[in-house]
């Protein structure tokens, strides 16, 4: 089907929901109402952009009648130039449009859980940990999006051994969600006497906050334990047992959480985090039935699998899923991550468009 047939179709339904956004019916219905609206939102964007398409093509077809017309040689080679400049808008709004068709990931619009875990290289691989932690903190702040500890097990030089997150706001999956994965650290260690260069690791694991109605937990199958939350060197945050630990009987998840002073707190943000991983368990297992070459999230924290190098004495950063590097190694773990993200994004477009056949 024509690209002009396809936005042809979405200016119909766009219209239709005109319509029945209208309705009393609707209107007095909130559930049927939001998700109309939602609807709506989507296909406005789309169809002015092809609104914008169509009257380019008039445009072209205006400049054609005139260049057949036109007998001044002056005139003709403004005309071309017009021409020529109109066509080139035409063929990058196509590509817009066709990237518009490109289906949503329905988890785009939520907020994310995010573990991050220090793997090969000792104390070395745990001040990385942080400092990617320190990364997306900054980040979040960019983007106006809150960030909430869940977890953590720190060790006395800054490091984290494990820190698990919720950075709360609009669309965040969609931004961070290309995180996932193995990150590799190439500098000299302050434990490095020597000068030598070490190369560590940690993964990022980015996880999508689960609503209590998709995945439902019931009593039975949780044990709850609760012990007194202690801090860096085995120091007590506070002398009251308000710290959580819940294990998932079916599957054997564990999630701890002892930021909060109150119990009560801390439960209820471990139910998400356990919610979240659940969640993630069930999309792997959805995956992995219509595909059995499925890339696993996070590998095994060693140096093998990497996503991404950040390599301090070339000032360097590289993506290797797209193969970009970029030299301003500091502005990105100071959270400049945007140019990485939109890289990414795109390349991501261009897999789902060629499958599309576009």
């Amino acid at each position: 089907m024509a690209i002009n047939d396809i936005f042809d179709k979405l200016v119909d339904r766009y219209n239709s929901l005109n319509h029945e956004l209208s309705l009393p019916e609707i209107i007095n219905n909130n559930d049927r109402y939001r998700q109309l609206m939602r609807e709506h939102s989507d296909l406005g964007e789309k169809v002015s952009l092809y609104g914008t398409y169509r009257e380019m093509l008039k445009q072209k077809e205006d400049n054609e009648k005139l260049l057949r017309n036109e007998q001044n040689p002056e005139m003709r080679e403004l005309a071309e130039a017009e021409l020529a400049e109109i066509a080139g808008n035409i063929v990058a709004t196509e590509d817009r449009m066709k990237a518009m068709l490109v289906p949503k990931d329905p988890k785009d619009e939520r907020s994310v859980f995010m573990e991050i875990r220090a793997g090969t290289g000792g104390d070395e691989s745990a001040i990385f940990a942080a400092d990617l932690f320190r990364m997306y903190s900054r980040y979040a702040e960019k983007m106006r999006w809150a960030v909430e500890i869940q977890d953590f097990n720190q060790i006395g030089l800054g490091g984290f051994k494990e820190i698990i997150f919720l950075v709360k706001g609009h669309s965040v999956f969609s931004r961070l969600k290309w995180e996932s994965g193995i990150h590799r650290v190439q500098r000299v260690p302050v434990t490095e006497s020597s000068g030598r260069i070490h190369t560590s690791a940690a993964t990022v694991a980015v996880l999508p906050e689960a609503d209590e109605t998709e995945i439902v937990i019931r009593p039975e199958e949780i044990r709850l334990d609760v012990y007194r939350a202690s801090g860096a060197g085995g120091q007590h945050v506070n002398k009251t047992e308000s710290a959580v630990r819940i294990t998932h009987l079916p599957t054997g998840l564990v999630v701890t959480c002892q930021d909060e002073k109150s119990q009560h707190k801390n439960r209820e943000r471990a139910m998400k985090v356990l919610r979240a991983r659940l969640y993630e368990m069930m999309e792997e297992k959805k995956q992995s039935e219509m595909s059995a070459e499925r890339k696993l999230q996070v590998g095994s924290g060693d140096r093998s699998g990497k996503i991404r190098t950040y390599n301090f004495t070339q000032n360097r950063v590289t993506d290797h899923r797209i193969g970009l590097s970029l030299y301003k190694l500091q502005s990105v773990l100071d959270g400049d991550l945007d140019e990485l993200i939109d890289s990414l994004k795109e390349s991501d477009n261009r897999e789902k468009m060629a499958k599309a056949g576009f």
